[in-house]
């Protein structure tokens, strides 16, 4: 057994340092609650690995009231977004129709904000450590772990957290879990350009040749995908073979055209449906990835992480100062009630919007059938709007 060269007490530990873990750590603070947040990355390797980021109405509420407020100076508020199909745009209007707008924030930046915070609040984060172990989560956990200075450590704590994403080592603790899984025949072609921004909002497109999205970043560089075969391999494709795939599903009566540039990165990102409950064994908890996942089609993943630490955070308040641990029992049914309905509004928008490989022409029409019934009924678009943006906070 290794010599354990320090031992900590805390009263949450939290195994995963990305927005969800460092946003629950962030917000226990705030009502006096001790916590360790551990991550086998470095911050740096989280800072640099770009991934895009659609927040919810209530997320960017919960930022900044938490005071995370960056968002609110550097993020894009977005009112609505363009479904395009038949080679026409359709725009959705959620300001209109639900009241409410979202962000566009990358994830990336989520995290910076977060760890900023915590940093100068001093809080105890470990990152680029290895060999983590989580045990007795029923009574009395603890967390081993070595550390960036090559030494185990261990922290035993009154709660452990996992959110250490969707190759969780904490959920294959939880006992006697169900699983479920829904897999997708297709995979996203995921670009970083670099040109300017071709729309003011966001476009899903659904073509013949199955489904893109024209997403941003800043003013000079744009995020896009195209939907592709989840077996491609990015270095077979140019920037002129990227360029042409996304303006043929792009092309239409109305003669847009993406506006182009050079291609900074390429890759093929497959996705999947996945819940896991219970979210909690006995004083172990999941958030986030480590629970639950959705494809990337209706924005949710990151909006159900924060969510996540919300509701924990205001479980852990009830357990460990309040002395309520009835708190605890009822995190799973709070959290999966929402999961579920992004769940489905995740599915539904990907399987209106993308093209299976065996599509049949009837397929193909009712799909079109149902894309101009939501365009032309303000109920159809609202339920849309509302899902967008996101279901008020219970």
């Amino acid at each position: 057994m290794s010599t354990i060269a320090s031992r900590t007490r805390t009263q949450v530990a939290i195994v995963g340092g990305g927005p969800a873990g460092l946003l629950l750590s962030h917000l226990l603070h705030l009502t006096g609650i001790d916590s360790v947040v551990l991550d086998n990355r470095t911050a740096h390797t989280i800072e640099t690995t770009h991934r895009a980021g659609i927040l919810e109405r209530d997320s960017v509420r919960l930022l900044v009231d938490a005071g995370v407020d960056r968002v609110l100076r550097d993020g894009h508020r977005h009112e609505g977004i363009s479904l395009r199909f038949g080679g026409v745009s359709h725009r959705i209007d959620f300001e209109d129709l639900a009241g409410a707008s979202c962000w566009l924030y990358p994830q990336t930046d989520v995290f910076v904000d977060l760890h900023r915070a915590r940093t100068a609040a001093g809080a105890d984060l470990r990152y680029g450590i290895s060999d983590t172990e989580v045990t007795d989560v029923v009574d009395a956990p603890r967390v081993r772990h070595t550390g960036a200075d090559g030494h185990r450590h261990e922290i035993t704590a009154d709660l452990v957290i996992g959110a250490d994403g969707s190759r969780s080592i904490c959920r294959t603790l939880v006992s006697g879990a169900t699983q479920y899984f829904r897999e997708y025949p297709y995979a996203w072609f995921g670009v970083l350009v670099e040109a300017p921004r071709s729309a003011p909002e966001l476009i899903y497109t659904r073509s013949p040749q199955g489904f893109a999205l024209i997403s941003q970043r800043t003013a000079s560089i744009q995020r896009m995908y195209f939907q592709c075969d989840p077996t491609e391999n990015p270095r077979d494709w140019s920037d002129d073979r990227i360029w042409n795939e996304l303006q043929t599903r792009l092309a239409g009566d109305d003669d847009f055209r993406l506006l182009e540039g050079p291609v900074l990165e390429r890759a093929v990102l497959p996705f999947r449906s996945f819940v896991q409950t219970p979210m909690r064994h006995g004083r172990l908890l999941l958030a986030g990835d480590a629970a639950h996942t959705v494809p990337p089609t209706g924005a949710k993943g990151l909006n159900l992480a924060l969510a996540d630490a919300r509701l924990l955070a205001d479980a852990i308040e009830h357990a460990l100062v309040k002395n309520d641990a009835t708190a605890l029992e009822h995190y799973t049914t709070r959290a999966l009630a929402r999961v579920w309905k992004a769940q489905h509004f995740s599915y539904w928008m990907t399987t209106m919007l993308h093209r299976a490989e065996d599509t049949s022409e009837f397929d193909e029409l009712r799909q079109l059938g149902e894309l101009d019934s939501l365009v032309t009924s303000r109920a159809g678009a609202t339920y849309l709007a509302e899902g967008y943006t996101g279901w008020p906070t219970r």
